[in-house]
């Protein structure tokens, strides 16, 4: 475990890591704060899934999760969107390779060798938060692609994550172009296969043993074609599955909807983590 940066930050520390990954056969790297204070037991801890194009900076310099989670106790990890560097593959398209790993093992070559961002975020992640830093239970948040990821992962891995929520998420990649494009790429056209990273398809499957948070902004320029809460409003009805589903009037898909809204998901986190 290589440190590359450590900052004090409302009384807690801010560090960016990275390590060796046997998930994806790279480097890795992901921040994680820790908060100033701690209760009885191990630290509990949200992990902070970003969105297409992004890496493990955007969530820990623009949500402002910091001021909270030092507040309530909370460790707070963001790790990167898939593996990087010259012997990874990689594509041109921008929501397609490095920086777009959609949160799925792949099984069609070159993805294969080394994009297997479900393990890294399913299995990986947590036994290292676990056992080099002694964090505790697990929650799980995300951004788009990222909500996608939160969504899937922790409906197929409740053992491992106690709580769950999404900002903006892509909720059925089976049903829009960014899903398609990637699934067809990473997973190859079992769409069956594609289902096990659905959420709608999931939610309707598994479910979730709690209540699931999603923040939407009605102004997202990518709600009508890409991310089409809708479908997993209705998917939650239909299963009978616990969700509060906001639609926040006026706000777009950034950072700046995430900052607003970051407190709320923190603290539903925080009520189920205890």
């Amino acid at each position: 475990m290589e440190t590359l940066s450590e900052s004090l930050c409302f009384g807690g520390v801010q560090r960016v890591l990275r390590h060796a990954s046997a998930a994806t056969g790279t480097d890795m790297t992901f921040s994680l704060y820790t908060p100033p204070r701690a209760g009885a037991g191990p630290t509990p801890c949200v992990i902070f899934l970003a969105g297409l194009t992004c890496t493990h900076e955007n969530a820990t310099v623009k949500a402002g999760f910091q001021r909270v989670a030092a507040e309530l106790g909370l460790a707070v990890v963001c790790p990167d969107t898939s593996p990087r560097g010259e012997d990874a593959p990689d594509s041109p398209a921008y929501d397609l390779g490095q920086g777009a790993g959609f949160y799925v093992d792949a099984t069609q070559p070159p993805w294969d060798r080394n994009f297997r961002m479900f393990t890294y975020v399913a299995e990986e992640l947590p036994a290292l938060l676990r056992d080099s830093f002694g964090l505790g239970a697990l929650g799980l948040t995300g951004h788009s692609m990222g909500g996608h990821g939160a969504l899937t992962i922790a409906m197929r891995r409740p053992e491992t994550f106690e709580s769950l929520s999404a900002f903006a998420p892509i909720v059925s990649p089976m049903n829009c172009p960014w899903g398609r494009k990637a699934f067809s790429a990473y997973l190859g056209e079992d769409r069956a296969l594609w289902a096990r990273h659905d959420a709608c398809a999931l939610v309707r499957e598994l479910g979730w043993k709690g209540e699931i948070l999603v923040d939407q902004g009605t102004a997202d320029p990518f709600l009508e074609d890409q991310l089409k809460t809708a479908l997993f409003e209705q998917a939650c009805a239909e299963a009978g599955q616990r969700a509060r589903i906001r639609m926040q009037a006026g706000y777009d898909h950034s950072y700046f909807f995430i900052a607003t809204f970051i407190e709320d998901h923190l603290r539903h986190h925080a009520a189920a983590l205890r």
